[in-house]
């Protein structure tokens, strides 16, 4: 199997480095809509993290896959947003975060669980959008986090379990 190279940012070139984070944009929001709830305050997140990637780009290392890189950079603006959010905003985080209009039977599982996730803290909330939201691999989450895969799976299985006792799934016996 024949695997595509990573894109690489060139440092120097505003162009080139714009075409290297364009491609990453749609996960990047993702992200930022996973951690803080709100369309808005994402899109917000994902510009600003733009900004820093640039101002930061000296830090990129040549040759290497931009995307940790970059999902962390997106990560840490989501964390500086919530921190410099007014007190009387902060009801609205802990609240159900909104969400685009979702068809079928399961509506209200899935809000459930959105709300799940916005009640954990910020660093376990993050594992969980990283590995299941974005569909990351153990590797890359560990390389957006700065740890080994290994830390990453062990992050990943504590948070899960911090959410399962949130749901009570209770089964009716059956009597067939």
């Amino acid at each position: 199997m024949i695997r595509a190279r990573p894109a690489t940012l060139a440092l120097d070139d505003e162009l080139a480095f714009a075409n290297s984070i364009e491609p990453l944009l749609p996960i990047a929001f993702r992200l930022a809509y996973g951690m803080l709830g709100s369309r808005e305050d994402a899109e917000d997140a994902v510009q600003d993290a733009a900004t820093k990637a640039w101002r930061k780009r000296s830090l990129f290392k040549p040759g290497s896959d931009p995307k940790p890189w970059w999902l962390a950079i997106v990560a840490n603006e989501c964390r500086m947003q919530r921190r410099r959010r007014k007190p009387w905003l902060i009801g609205r985080l802990t609240a159900e975060p909104e969400a685009p209009p979702i068809e079928g039977p399961d509506v209200e599982e899935v809000d459930q669980l959105r709300w799940r996730l916005a009640g954990l803290d910020r660093k376990d909330r993050l594992v969980l959008v990283l590995r299941f939201y974005l569909d990351l691999s153990s590797e890359e989450v560990g390389r957006t986090l700065g740890v080994s895969a290994a830390a990453a799976r062990v992050r990943v299985h504590r948070a899960l379990e911090k959410l399962r006792p949130m749901f009570a799934v209770t089964e009716e016996p059956d009597h067939g």
